[in-house]
């Protein structure tokens, strides 16, 4: 089967792409795992994503696709794929369809992750962590002492992209880059939404529900 994942931060698409891979054992693809693995290789694509990286620049379009093509190409996504970060565009979205018509592996559902804001805002904004590598969470895991790491002692810290006002901006930002997407992929009629407000094994179960139908 071939999918592509949608889902606002927050909403678990991390975890659940992790185990949809293991449980059907196709491979997960993140756009930003294989751009750095064809940096660090030093591939002639890597190279030249590697030059607007450095600049912290966007990786063009026929760049990123050209490591995708190849990635798709290889011998473990025969039985299929879960992309992951990609596409981000509708053009991104046009040039996906033309390599797996090439390579005639048709995309065949788009799974899209739904949460309501607030409870996205709720998930990220009570993280926090410790310079020992541990994270907690306000209302899911919190620590034995408020502000205090369990583990070494230390004064947890909460990272700046876990803050209300830049969660906030960046689901407008994530609305306003994927929306179009859906609708396309809607018309398409191979888009379906998955109600990502239970917990793991929940969403879990239903994504394997509408996956099942396709192996």
């Amino acid at each position: 089967m071939n999918v592509v994942l949608f889902g606002p931060p927050g909403a678990g698409k991390g975890t659940q792409a992790k185990e949809l891979s293991k449980h059907y054992g196709i491979p997960h693809i993140s756009t930003g795992d294989i751009l750095r693995a064809n940096v660090s290789k030093g591939t002639d694509l890597g190279k030249k994503a590697a030059e607007y990286m450095n600049k912290g620049e966007l990786v063009p379009d026929d760049v990123l696709i050209g490591i995708i093509k190849n990635r798709l190409a290889e011998p473990d996504c025969k039985a299929g794929f879960l992309l992951d970060g990609y596409p981000r565009t509708i053009p991104q979205a046009d040039a996906l369809s033309g390599i797996l018509n090439d390579i005639n592996m048709p995309l065949e559902v788009v799974l899209n992750i739904t949460v309501p804001d607030e409870e996205l805002v709720t998930r990220l904004s009570g993280r926090y962590s410790c310079k020992c590598g541990e994270s907690y969470h306000i209302k899911f895991n919190p620590p034995k002492k408020a502000g205090i790491c369990n583990v070494c002692g230390g004064e947890l810290y909460q990272r700046d992209d876990d803050k209300e006002d830049v969660i906030r901006q960046r689901l407008v930002s994530y609305k306003k880059n994927t929306q179009p997407l859906i609708d396309y992929y809607e018309e398409k009629g191979i888009l379906v939404n998955i109600d990502g407000t239970g917990g793991i094994d929940e969403v879990f179960g239903q994504i394997i529900n509408v996956l099942d139908q396709y192996k």
